[in-house]
């Protein structure tokens, strides 16, 4: 009896359970978070008692399967399985030893207390002058029961504090608890309603009994005491130049210590913590006025024991990759007896020529309706076409201050601009300097010409134009008398819930956008081109620049005449068709920013580089290679299965050589731009997105090379993430970095999690072509069952890195946690789903274990179903789910169409092999 217990507690099936029951409940868990709070998923999961047991038995199930194996022998395999009983350990002696806090400290104040995180009842007693008191930890949940009961014994009296009712308020992403309590005292009873939550102090409530006897009582945080005190001596805020964005802030700190006799000075900033008597201060935020600072407090026994199982998961890790005996080695073995190599036959020439013939024709043909539509503008159109090239270059050298303090050549910012009114990179034949110049200096001719993008048949009947016209003139949304045609239609549809914003109110939402920027460059609004000249007074110099319309009515005096004669100048001879003398003017505006913006002004080698880097176009034109590569490739290895006689190892080089230098060109565009930026470039949506398109073709290019099949998996994949990147709702635009995102714990921890779902993307997309091949397995081709099993070996082999990457990555992400903002983890809905993942493909990498689901199909089916973990961790808890990780996201938006066709056909997919699905076990 013993024994089949034991047999059962350290089985693979129970470990499998296990980590169904945890992931399971932290994906749940996120979604409760989301609807009712952090306390509600904390309540019904993170520190529940079944997650908790469920903990307890993984570690004696991982213990016990350690042992029964004597995976001793495997130094490998030993070390990061033991790493995660090491783990374990540290995290149960954070949650059950360690406690964290928050300090408030205004300038010139010295403070030697902390407000807990943790909620608690807090009752005072006054009884005749006898104070008696007693806290009790208690957790609300929004849904569920939440009665309590506590009793205090004092004075041979008894006070009990019992539930009466509960209700859970909620107002955008703001949540409150509204506690009925019950109070009291012998026969004495009286009812409160107490206002509090996790991590803020509650409303005190005051109540008089018989004989004097006084009761204050509170719910949420309460005061902890320090064994030493921190004085702020001074809190220092930095923004990026004429920005409200902070670009970094810092505590200059006095800690003292009588107990010990120790005072010493201390500067605390984001990423640099104070360490002392076993307490980490961390910068948090600061006050409204920016008067005092606010530091998390944290005091964690947990933290040594917690590294050093990271420590260990890394080597392990790192090891069996190259340990003989591991799996991964056994694969790439299994691997190295397949060498298909397939004939590509490629009309590339046909198709791009066909290609730009079709962009010529739209061209043309929008130039023809410009034409027909506008008569008077066409003498100024063809000569300002062909005369401005020079001068909208010489335009483009200029610096501007973006809304967030960046300081880029307005370049970047034209691009920007024609691509949201366009929709295009180049507009008439006309690249986005011109376009732009011509519509600061021109804007009566070009409200007229039809160049706000337009799409739904619905918007162009309400604005009463005809169904094939795909771009409208700037003049055509207002009426005769002024009347702006979109007003309640766009009012209507921002009312809207984003969930329930259909084709047609979103479109109306995107040309309201196109409106106004159209709007903000006739005016010059959009251009912050003018430093302030320094004042005598000016010091710090200020940083802030101005648009012209302010300069000419903020700057004083002679400021003033120079900034009217500069725009003046540079504005009347471009539309007199001076454009040798609009250069001057030009050349003259950029001495003047030199000269008074030199403190905050990027090198000319910069500015060369980002201006080179907007007109290589590389990411644009890399999506276009990878797409129909991929999918010629994908072509192709399909005929290969099903003929044998197809095959080229020369031509089969000659195409993986052409994706090597696509390859080696995107390497340099991620170089490019980080250079460009100062930072990595994978700090926001758009770059991540890039850079886990690299990191296929990087998995790509080391496992893929020697099956075509495989290698069009990859290609595909790193073609839709970049399709993907360049979709209107994601900016491609250059930004500044929030302070927190100023580490290079960040860069680490990015690179490699983001890196990792290249590797992990290979492995879905080979999953679901093994699973197209098994509907068309047939006893008289072989050759399909050797290709399956070929994939299924080069996805299981990608998997094995991309979990390795992931689960080191994860775990790097917590030690930039632990010293950004004082805890390595809080189970926020971003890290969580990396948790969530981390798991399920933990999972499917030991299905192989269990005899009955040691099959290719299988795998396949796991393999690519697993990858919808990552998606939700990408881009489901972004757009879905709140938490810290948000310095990317936006509202809410509706799951797109496709997504639910994509999933509809895979699962169909998975439906149709199962009738094949006999294939045996690979022979590893």
């Amino acid at each position: 009896m013993i024994k089949k217990l034991l047999d059962t507690l350290f089985s693979i099936k129970m470990m499998i359970l296990l980590l169904t029951a945890l992931g399971l409940g932290a994906a749940i868990a996120t979604f409760i978070e989301n609807d009712f709070g952090t306390s509600t998923a904390r309540v019904f999961v993170y520190n529940s008692l079944w997650y908790e047991v469920t903990f307890i038995l993984s570690i004696v199930n991982l213990s016990g399967i350690i042992y029964r194996r004597k995976m001793w022998r495997q130094k490998a395999k030993f070390i990061f399985h033991v790493s995660f009983v090491v783990i374990l350990i540290g995290a149960g002696l954070t949650r059950y030893v360690g406690y964290e806090g928050i300090m408030q400290i205004k300038e010139g104040q010295t403070q030697s207390q902390m407000l807990s995180l943790e909620p608690y009842f807090q009752i005072t007693i006054n009884d005749n002058g006898k104070i008696f008191y007693k806290d009790f930890f208690k957790e609300f949940s929004a849904i569920g029961n939440n009665s309590f009961n506590y009793k205090l014994n004092f004075n041979n009296k008894t006070v009990i504090v019992s539930s009466a009712s509960y209700k859970f308020a909620k107002k955008g992403k703001a949540t409150m608890n509204l506690i009925g309590t019950t109070v009291s005292i012998n026969d004495e009873t009286k009812t409160i309603k107490l206002v509090g939550q996790r991590g803020a102090q509650g409303i005190t409530k005051n109540l008089t009994f018989k004989n004097n006897v006084k009761i204050k009582i509170s719910y949420g945080s309460k005061t902890l005491p320090l064994p030493f005190a921190i004085k702020l001596n001074d809190f220092q805020l930095d923004r990026y130049p004429g920005s409200k964005s902070p670009s970094s802030y810092a505590s200059e700190v006095t800690l003292i210590d009588k107990i010990n006799n120790t005072t010493f000075d201390y500067r605390i900033f984001m990423n640099s913590t104070l360490n002392y008597g076993g307490y980490k201060f961390f910068q948090s935020s600061y006050f409204p006025d920016e008067t005092g600072t606010i530091l998390s407090v944290n005091k964690d026994p947990g933290t040594i024991p917690t590294y050093i199982g990271y420590i260990l998961l890394a080597l392990g890790l790192l090891m069996n990759m190259f340990d003989k005996k591991s799996r991964f080695q056994k694969v790439l073995k299994y691997l190295k007896q397949f060498n298909s190599i397939a004939i590509v036959v490629v009309l590339s020439a046909l198709l791009n020529s066909g290609m730009h013939a079709a962009e010529n024709n739209t061209t043309n043909t929008q130039a023809s309706k410009i034409k027909n539509d506008v008569t008077n503008p066409l003498v100024y159109l063809e000569n300002y076409k062909k005369n401005s090239l020079e001068t909208a270059t010489l335009f483009s050298h200029l610096i501007s201050q973006s809304a967030k303090g960046r300081m880029e050549p307005i370049d970047s910012l034209n691009h920007s601009i024609l691509n949201k009114l366009t929709r295009k990179n180049t507009f008439l034949g006309m690249n986005a300097n011109q376009v732009v110049l011509g519509m600061l200096s021109n804007p009566e001719i070009w409200r007229n010409i039809k160049m706000l993008k337009i799409k739904t048949p619905k918007l162009k009947k309400v604005l009463g134009l005809p169904k094939d016209r795909q771009y409208l003139a700037f003049g055509e949304i207002f009426s005769k008398d002024g009347k702006y045609k979109l007003k309640d239609l766009v009012n209507n549809a921002f009312a809207l819930n984003p969930n329930k914003r259909g084709t047609f109110e979103k479109d109306v939402i995107k040309l309201d956008e196109r409106l106004n920027i159209a709007y903000l460059v006739y005016y010059g609004n959009l251009f912050k081109i003018f430093p302030k000249p320094l004042g005598a007074q000016q010091t710090p110099p200020d940083t802030q620049w101005y648009n012209p319309m302010e300069a000419m009515s903020k700057f004083e005096n002679k400021d003033r005449e120079i900034s009217q004669m500069l725009m003046r100048g540079i504005i009347n001879n471009i539309v007199d068709s001076k454009f040798k003398e609009s250069n001057k003017y030009i050349d003259l505006l950029s001495q003047y920013q030199r000269k008074f913006g030199k403190s905050v002004i990027p090198s000319k080698e910069r500015i060369n580089n980002e201006i080179l880097f907007n007109n290589l176009g590389i990411f644009t034109k890399l999506t276009l290679v990878y797409i129909i590569l991929g999918l010629i490739f994908f072509v192709t290895s399909f005929l290969t299965v099903f003929n044998k006689n197809w095959h080229s190892k020369k031509v089969n080089t000659f195409f993986f050589g052409l994706l090597f230098l696509a390859f080696a060109t995107h390497t340099f565009g991620m170089g490019h731009r980080w250079y460009i930026s100062g930072h990595a470039p994978w700090t926001d949506t758009y770059e991540s997105l890039l850079y886990i398109s690299w990191a296929t073709m990087f998995a790509g290019v080391i496992f893929a090379r020697k099956s075509l099949m495989a290698l069009s998996a990859t290609v595909i994949m790193a073609g839709v993430f970049m399709f993907t990147a360049h979709l209107s709702g994601i900016d491609p635009q250059i930004t500044n970095l929030v302070p927190v995102l100023k580490s290079y714990w960040l860069t680490i921890h990015v690179s490699i999690i983001t890196g990792s779902y290249g590797f992990l993307a290979i492995g879905a997309m080979l999953g679901l072509m093994s699973l197209i091949l098994f509907i068309f397995r047939d006893p008289n081709k072989p050759q399909i069952d050797k290709t399956i099993q070929e994939i299924t070996a080069i996805s299981e082999a990608a998997l094995i890195i991309g979990l390795a990457a992931l689960t080191i990555g994860n775990f790097l992400g917590g030690v930039w946690a632990n010293e950004s903002w004082g805890r390595y983890w809080g189970w926020d809905s971003k890290e969580t789903w990396a948790y969530i993942s981390i798991i399920f493909y933990a999972i499917v990498l030991h299905l192989r274990l269990i005899p009955k689901l040691n099959t290719p199909y299988v795998f396949s089916v796991a393999s690519t179903l697993a990858f919808s973990t990552i998606l939700m961790t990408y881009f489901g808890v972004n757009f879905y789910l709140s938490g810290m990780h948000s310095y990317a996201t936006g509202d809410p938006v509706p799951i797109p169409t496709w997504a639910y066709v994509l999933t509809t056909v895979v699962f169909i997919i998975i439906f149709i092999a199962k009738r094949k699905s006999d294939l045996p076990r690979l022979k590893i």
